[in-house]
């Protein structure tokens, strides 16, 4: 009796380390599956070609100039422009209300002739319609969506859905004179007519070195964190984050960097693109570091290069970035490299 006891506690063992070792090898085959996908890349604009402008976040107060402006930008590179019906409407805080702001970002999603969506702003507004859309005919003819900031949440979405986007100006971005925002201007029209995109970025002491290959993935780290548990929130595994902030304490940024932590973000990322991080408010107690070391401290056990003062964010350098797009990163102290895959 005693030796059949063992004898089936035994077989009970081998079946238990067979199934972890299955359980093990299926979940690496999920990760490196997940960064072997590559997400589908809508076609790059040429002459003739149509561009929706909508709104789908803050309110235009007083902005019509800007919006013809960017009209006459996507005008002069032989680009045809369709503004959404709502782009001015007003509801409060929101550029007409949840259900307008969908209607006009819906319509350009389902329609075959639009073959780029530009977001004319920012703000606060985009989670409250991301449950609203529906890509199933998106998914057909797929487009290129531009914007930032607040359009993170829009990004995270069509990542989750298996498409490239773009992170760059949107229409409140112009400005009087061209020539300030030149850079911002010249490398978003790289990025929608397809043009080779690699940067050499100036260094940063503070930079931790090493080079790494992934899928470009982040925005708004206001957005990110807000994803968090939702169905939009994106996998880093295998992956490069960018981040950018506008108007925090540093503390704020700690504590969202502290929930992503503890949510696995960064468990499996392979890289870190740091952006500006503008008008940061200042506590009446002092945190005491940089930026630049609050954020090394929170990643102190993260194995992976990490480059800070890329010009992408809310200044008036603003970057193109294909989020989705793999790209190699080279992190050195005097000088730094981010090179997007053809």
């Amino acid at each position: 009796m005693f030796l059949k006891q063992i004898l089936c506690l035994a077989l009970i063992l081998s079946i238990f380390n067979t199934e972890s070792v299955l359980a093990q090898n299926t979940s690496a085959s999920n990760y490196n599956n997940s960064m072997q996908t590559k997400l589908i890349q809508p076609p790059y604009l040429k002459a003739g070609d149509s561009v929706a402008i909508v709104a789908p976040s803050g309110v235009l107060n007083h902005r019509e100039k800007e919006v013809n402006q960017a009209k006459a930008l996507l005008e002069s590179w032989g680009l045809k422009v369709v503004i959404g019906k709502n782009v001015y409407k007003k509801a409060n805080h929101f550029a007409g209300t949840d259900a307008e702001r969908a209607e006009d970002f819906q319509k350009a999603l389902d329609n075959p002739n639009i073959n780029a969506i530009w977001c004319a702003r920012g703000g606060y507004g985009t989670v409250r319609i991301l449950d609203k859309l529906d890509y199933t005919e998106f998914k057909k003819h797929p487009k290129w969506m531009i914007g930032y900031s607040d359009i993170t949440g829009i990004h995270n979405q069509m990542h989750n859905q298996g498409i490239e986007t773009i992170h760059a100006m949107m229409c409140t971005s112009m400005t009087d004179d061209l020539s300030d925002i030149q850079e911002t201007i010249e490398t978003f029209k790289t990025a929608v007519f397809g043009n080779d995109l690699t940067y050499t970025i100036e260094g940063n002491a503070d930079n931790k070195t090493g080079t790494a290959k992934g899928q470009l993935v982040g925005g708004n780290l206001t957005l990110l964190h807000t994803m968090l548990g939702s169905n939009t929130s994106i996998n880093t595994d295998g992956k490069i984050l960018f981040i950018e902030e506008i108007g925090e304490y540093k503390y704020h940024i700690d504590r969202m960097l502290q929930s992503l932590k503890r949510a696995g973000y960064f468990d499996n990322c392979k890289g870190l693109i740091v952006g500006d991080m503008s008008k940061m408010r200042k506590n009446t107690t002092p945190w005491g570091t940089s930026i630049e070391q609050l954020i090394l401290d929170v990643l102190a056990e993260c194995d992976f290069p990490i480059l800070f003062d890329f010009p992408a964010g809310h200044e008036k350098d603003n970057r193109a970035l294909i989020l989705g797009r793999t790209v190699e990163l080279v992190v050195k102290k005097d000088i730094s490299v981010v090179e997007f895959e053809k």
